[in-house]
């Protein structure tokens, strides 16, 4: 095996999924496809790098289907940050982020494994922007 594909994102709305992983933290949307029994087949994923290297594992956005998927939309992970954004300017993305109206839960912060923040997506999900520090990428 060589790489992990997709992960699923269980969401409330496909469309407004799309909107904000695409407008605020700028992913390409990959595929939209119908599949004929009101569900689509959404895959957003960071975009690709300069050299147009594959941008890794995308997201699966599922839009929940039952009052059980639903009660997940938000906390799937428990409260706990369980999404990790890596880029290679920090600077200029948290800035575009923040243009966007992406919700940051603290202030950045500058370890020694690289520049972090924590951010939430519209559904609530804990993420890190994440620039590793030269040598931990």
């Amino acid at each position: 095996m060589s790489s992990l594909a997709l992960v699923a994102l269980v969401v409330r709305d496909y469309d407004e999924a799309i909107a904000f992983y695409t407008d605020a933290l700028g992913f390409d949307l990959v595929e939209d496809t119908d599949r004929g029994d009101g569900s689509r087949w959404v895959v957003v994923r960071p975009p690709a790098g300069p050299d147009g290297a594959a941008a890794g594992t995308g997201l699966l956005l599922a839009r929940a289907k039952n009052g059980e998927q639903a009660s997940r939309v938000g906390d799937q992970t428990g409260g706990r940050v369980g999404f990790f954004l890596h880029t290679d300017d920090f600077a200029r993305d948290h800035a575009r982020m923040t243009a966007a109206g992406v919700r940051f839960l603290e202030e950045p912060r500058h370890e020694p494994y690289g520049s972090v923040v924590v951010f939430e997506d519209l559904y609530g999900n804990r993420w890190d922007l994440l620039q590793p520090a030269v040598g931990n990428g």
